[in-house]
């Protein structure tokens, strides 16, 4: 599925080189939804009021003049307050810190977006979680992980909320996460179609047929240092069901 969006986006490129010969306005090849309303948004400069944190082994969450701050020696999941469901997306840029510090391991850019905990369906938080990884296994969710395993690993998982069972969908070694560097996220969830894109380049493009079409979306990481911006959810207009 990778491949076939690679070739998709190398013949946009060269319809867009043409467009510009032509003098025509070029469409942009990295986005084939347009956004319509926008659901919800966070600049970071007015704490995190908006966010729920369960820490593993503790650490700091902070937000302030623009930038959320996840500094973290163990598991860390950070809840949006709010779910969403129906066609939307989830955009927002985070960036591995290495900088010497003691959590500063480049490492596991993970998300849960459409999540559910099956022992409390209607409510994320009725139920407590400590923000170890196997917590999460009574989720029903979709979770990217990029740069896992010590940067080495790309996946895309659904879980179906039972314990010791975190279905895989996708496996890759690439991309992966480099330190300092930006990574412009985007999860699509568009009814049977999931996307997620790192910089503009599509990584997890799955079909569904039995798809999570609503709940709570988390960051997630373990032991690393994370800067994240930006964050913004877009009702869904064009694309695959418009």
């Amino acid at each position: 599925m990778r491949k076939t969006w690679s070739a998709a986006l190398v013949s946009l490129a060269v319809a867009a080189t043409t467009a510009l010969t032509a003098g025509a306005a070029v469409p942009d090849r990295q986005d084939p939804y347009h956004h319509g309303r926008l659901l919800a948004r966070d600049d970071f400069r007015h704490g995190t009021g908006q966010w729920r944190t369960e820490l593993e082994q503790g650490g700091s969450v902070t937000a302030k003049d623009g930038v959320l701050d996840v500094d973290v020696p163990a598991g860390a999941s950070v809840w949006f307050e709010r779910p969403f469901s129906g066609r939307y997306e989830i955009d927002f840029t985070a960036t591995p810190v290495s900088a010497g510090g003691a959590n500063d391991r480049v490492s596991d850019l993970n998300s849960f977006w459409n999540a559910r905990d099956a022992r409390s369906p209607e409510d994320l938080f009725a139920t407590a979680r400590s923000g170890a990884l196997a917590d999460y296994d009574y989720l029903t969710t979709y979770y990217a992980g990029l740069g896992a395993n010590y940067n080495t690993t790309t996946r895309l998982r659904r879980y179906v909320g039972v314990a010791g069972d975190r279905p895989l969908v996708y496996d890759y070694t690439s991309p992966l996460l480099t330190a300092n560097e930006p990574n412009r996220i985007r999860l699509v969830s568009d009814g049977q179609h999931v996307q997620y894109w790192d910089n503009g380049e599509p990584v997890f493009d799955y079909t569904d047929e039995h798809p999570y079409t609503s709940g709570w979306f988390a960051f997630r990481t373990t032991f690393s240092h994370f800067h994240i911006t930006g964050f913004r959810v877009w009702r869904l207009g064009g694309g695959h069901h418009a």
